[in-house]
């Protein structure tokens, strides 16, 4: 087996996987295995841009996957570390599902932990007294 990289594999069947790779050259058929194959797509919300990770194979009986090298069009090493931490917050469950039950991971630097103190103003019963004292009428006189 050769040494292990991160790398986006483009297949045959035009599916992009993400995944850390090694090649096994030992037999006279080299083939490359993969280790939690990913699907990856960057996409855009409303906080800023996002990477949205599925698994490749929906029900995975196994974390290791083995591609011969005639069903690959082209392979490329990954070595920017936002991606691969991205890949491997996913591989630790450390972050937050859409609506189809698929990850995403927030790439905009400008996002800030949400805390409990966010959008506080004023308790209930402040706003109430506020909001009487100022809507009391000076004098009751109907009109």
């Amino acid at each position: 087996m050769g040494e292990e990289f991160y790398c986006t594999v483009k297949l045959i069947t035009s599916e992009e996987v993400f995944a850390l790779a090694c090649v096994d050259d030992n037999d006279e058929d080299p083939v490359l295995v993969l280790q939690n194959p990913v699907i990856m797509k960057h996409i855009e919300t409303r906080n800023g841009y996002a990477i949205k990770i599925k698994p490749w194979l929906q029900i995975p009986g196994d974390d290791f996957f083995i591609v011969k090298l005639d069903k690959i069009i082209t392979i490329t090493e990954i070595k920017d570390q936002r991606i691969i931490q991205f890949y491997n917050n996913y591989l630790n469950d450390e972050q937050e599902e859409d609506d189809d039950g698929d990850q995403l991971l927030g790439t905009s630097s400008n996002q800030s932990e949400v805390t409990k103190k966010m959008g506080y103003v004023t308790t209930v019963e402040d706003a109430r007294q506020m909001l009487e004292d100022l809507y009391k009428l000076k004098d009751n006189k109907e009109i």
